[in-house]
């Protein structure tokens, strides 16, 4: 187990600020990267469903790289990764952008899985402050890449180098954790070995946690990955495109901060669930019926439904006796819930270009959230899987 030392805390966040920079500083200026290297409809579409199949594949990895490794080293190598990915992406034509996108989010996966399991066992008892700093910390990495990619684009005269630098935070945040990842010793007793043998493929409520997650993930990626072009193709500029995603991104900051901590102090989070769902569907009918009325306002309510993942990541912790359990539950969730999600951008951007149009994806879009509200109210009531 890592010491839980304010050391630790820095590094996670510094982790955190990079586990989507890869996929929004790409989508804030695809447009140009596709035209840029005479790339299909079908590659983009392939680009935004790479995230969430890489995080699914590599999430089902992390508990046995974990088990290999230990925690703290395998998001060390995780870490690297992604840096390394981040560099060499820009470096050739559609398909090194595409491999070094898929190493990126390799990385991001098994982060994804594994700094969740480090805040319950390093900080039990900020559980939800840390787990809200984490996202946090993630949100507001997204908005910055996100808003900043395109006058980096502009400023460098070409989208390479503007993507290239999004490698040096990751690089930071590499080395911070090598330093602040250290040892701890701690006793693991009869009880946990026993618990972590469990299989969780056998527990229903784990596959409700599954599907949960791989709705709320189509959701997010959909937006994340295409909501620029989206609103380019209803008359907002690249520039302005890029700033209203980096606004839904980093709307969920300062929610980020006070949710988790809310949730895991309420006996149910039901009601948490469908609140943060009800807000993304108001956005999602604001940009298909006036896309550029008050886009403002559609990106702070689309941004504010992605607060429901750091309460999924809450509720693992809460809804598992252990860490071994909660490592178990975060791997399948992850991993089996990302390989469903991968469907959501892909399909979103062929359904656009075979028909010209954004109205039938978001339609689909608003029947994902209905999904998600009803598996929220289910795995908000008080129950250990």
């Amino acid at each position: 187990m890592l010491a839980g030392t304010t050391l630790l805390a820095v590094a996670v966040t510094l982790a955190a600020a990079n586990l989507r920079i890869s996929v929004t500083s790409l989508s804030s200026v695809l447009g140009d990267v596709q035209q840029g290297l005479t790339a299909t409809s079908a590659w983009a579409s392939a680009v935004t469903a790479a995230p969430s199949i890489c995080f699914g594949l590599a999430a089902l990895l992390s508990p046995w790289l974990a088990r290999r490794l230990g925690g703290g080293p395998a998001i060390g190598a995780a870490l690297g990764l992604l840096t390394i990915g981040l560099g060499v992406r820009v470096l050739a034509g559609p398909g090194l952008l595409l491999i070094g996108t898929f190493v990126a989010c390799a990385g991001i996966a098994v982060c994804n899985v594994l700094v969740p399991v480090v805040v319950k066992e390093s900080f039990p008892n900020r559980l939800g402050l840390i787990t809200g700093i984490y996202s946090s910390s993630m949100a507001a990495g997204s908005a910055i890449a996100a808003a900043a990619t395109p006058p980096l684009e502009t400023a460098a005269g070409s989208w390479r180098p503007a993507l290239a630098a999004w490698a040096i935070p990751a690089a930071l945040a590499l080395a911070v954790w090598l330093f602040g990842a250290r040892k701890d010793t701690s006793v693991v007793t009869q009880a946990q070995v026993q618990h972590s043998r469990r299989n969780l493929l056998r527990a229903p409520m784990a596959w409700v946690f599954t599907l949960l997650f791989a709705v709320q993930s189509t959701y997010a990626y959909v937006i994340m990955g295409w909501l620029p072009e989206i609103l380019r193709d209803a008359g907002v500029d690249r520039d302005a495109a890029g700033v209203l995603l980096g606004i839904t991104m980093v709307v969920s900051v300062p929610l980020n901060l006070v949710v988790p901590t809310l949730a895991a102090r309420l006996r149910s989070q039901s009601w948490v669930m469908i609140g943060l769902t009800v807000l993304p569907v108001l956005g999602v009918l604001g940009v298909i019926l006036a896309p550029q009325a008050v886009p403002v306002l559609w990106a702070l309510l689309l941004g504010a439904g992605m607060s429901i993942f750091p309460v999924v990541l809450t509720m693992m912790a809460l809804r598992t006796r252990t860490s071994a359990e909660t490592t178990q539950l975060s791997g399948m969730s992850q991993g089996f819930g990302y390989l469903i999600a991968c469907w959501g951008p892909f399909l979103a951007g062929l359904v656009h270009g075979w028909l010209g149009s954004w109205t039938v994806p978001l339609i689909l879009v608003l029947g994902i959230l209905a999904a998600q509200a009803t598996l929220g109210a289910i795995i908000g009531r008080p129950h250990l899987i």
